[in-house]
């Protein structure tokens, strides 16, 4: 499978997501394991939904499959949802399947290079999420990246025959340095940007 670098972190790098991808998606989104974290464990999908939920997303969202470095072997992915324009607002998502690959400081660099694209590519302003209270590494993730928590939904999602609360962060432009977008474009119309090492006089 081709992949493309897209954004390009030190562990991983943000491709447009394949819809040749669908299975593995399938085999993810059926993991009770990983489906508790993200909150799609009540749903059942079989390939040809996933086929067509990943179509829609590509179309009205703007994701990325997550590529590791070294393998480039997809293991999740992420993105920007409900993009508004006027308000210069959207929704952060994002999931590892591989659960090989939890805990490795792969999530906090995927999700700085998504936000790195929301607020530098896209100027938005501010970029929030939901996340479930027990989702410990998840919390640690967004925190290191720069969200700041702004509220809490009690008592907001069922699972495992209890409810529990939901926290919303957010983070915005001004608060966000860039890990990528403006080195490249810094480099890019430097003084001496394609400049040949040799000069002809």
């Amino acid at each position: 499978m081709k992949y493309f670098r897209k954004l390009i972190g030190e562990k991983c790098y943000l491709s447009p997501v394949s819809i040749e991808d669908a299975e593995k998606y399938t085999e993810w989104v059926n993991d009770l394991e990983i489906g508790q974290f993200v909150l799609f464990s009540a749903g059942v999908y079989d390939l040809d939904k996933e086929r067509d939920l990943l179509k829609h997303l590509m179309i009205n969202s703007t994701i990325f499959a997550i590529i590791e470095k070294d393998t480039n072997k997809v293991i999740g992915n992420c993105g920007l949802h409900m993009i508004n324009e006027i308000h210069r607002r959207a929704v952060f998502g994002i999931f590892i399947g591989e659960k090989t690959y939890w805990n490795q400081g792969i999530g906090a660099e995927a999700t700085a290079l998504t936000l790195d694209y929301g607020f530098n590519i896209l100027n938005l302003n501010n970029i929030s999420l939901e996340v479930v209270a027990y989702n410990h590494r998840a919390v640690s993730c967004y925190k290191k990246v720069g969200f700041k928590l702004v509220g809490t939904l009690r008592k907001y999602a069922f699972m495992a025959g209890q409810y529990h609360d939901v926290y919303l962060y957010d983070v915005l432009a001004e608060e966000f340095e860039s890990p990528y977008v403006k080195k490249i474009f810094d480099r890019s119309i430097a003084d001496d940007a394609g400049r040949s090492k040799i000069t002809i006089v």
